[in-house]
């Protein structure tokens, strides 16, 4: 049993902060990933709030055929969806509002890797949602293949050839912009 597994049985055995764990672990990378949904930090944590709703007051079965983890990023992606659909127009949020400068670095290095990280982060919203959630999910959230086929509903062959294309089309718009990324 992993951490959010053994946490989440202690929740439903009546310890609440065990639920208060579980949040804190997963509340930001869930939240990034179903922002690959919605282009919306605000309605991505709207999301993330609704997923641990769930958790929370319909306690659902969890069964440990994959990680703690992907179970839980399945739940917030079906939640996605549904929101979507009822959405009848998206609103987008600037990365300009999602960014915070430390005073303990360098500011030209900080602006130097924030541009390319901006840059980055431009192109993947353009790409189309598989690929912004593939790359999401591999790249950002550090989930195998596997995991990202049980999450996304697909084989572990169909989100190989995913990424890779994904990648392509991530290096053409990076290509577009003028920017050559080592990474890909």
């Amino acid at each position: 049993m992993d951490n959010g597994a053994s946490s989440y049985g202690r929740y439903l055995e009546g310890d609440d902060s065990a639920l208060t764990e579980i949040i804190r672990i997963y509340k930001d990378g869930l939240t990034l990933y179903l922002n690959s949904f919605t282009n919306n930090i605000h309605d991505a944590e709207e999301i993330m709030e609704e997923t641990f709703y769930r958790l929370a007051y319909k306690k659902p079965k969890y069964k440990p055929k994959s990680s703690f983890k992907t179970w839980l990023y399945t739940i917030g992606r079906n939640i996605a969806i549904d929101y979507i659909r009822k959405q009848s127009r998206h609103r987008t949020a600037s990365i300009d509002e999602c960014t915070e400068i430390s005073s303990a670095e360098d500011i030209e290095e900080y602006f130097c890797r924030e541009e390319q990280s901006i840059a980055v982060h431009k192109a993947v919203h353009k790409l189309k949602t598989e690929y912004r959630q593939v790359i999401c999910l591999i790249y950002f959230e550090n989930f195998t293949n596997t995991e990202t086929a049980s999450i996304m509903r697909k084989t572990s062959r169909q989100i190989t050839n995913l990424l890779y294309q994904a990648k392509k089309a991530l290096k053409t718009e990076l290509e577009k912009e003028g920017i050559t990324y080592a990474g890909l």
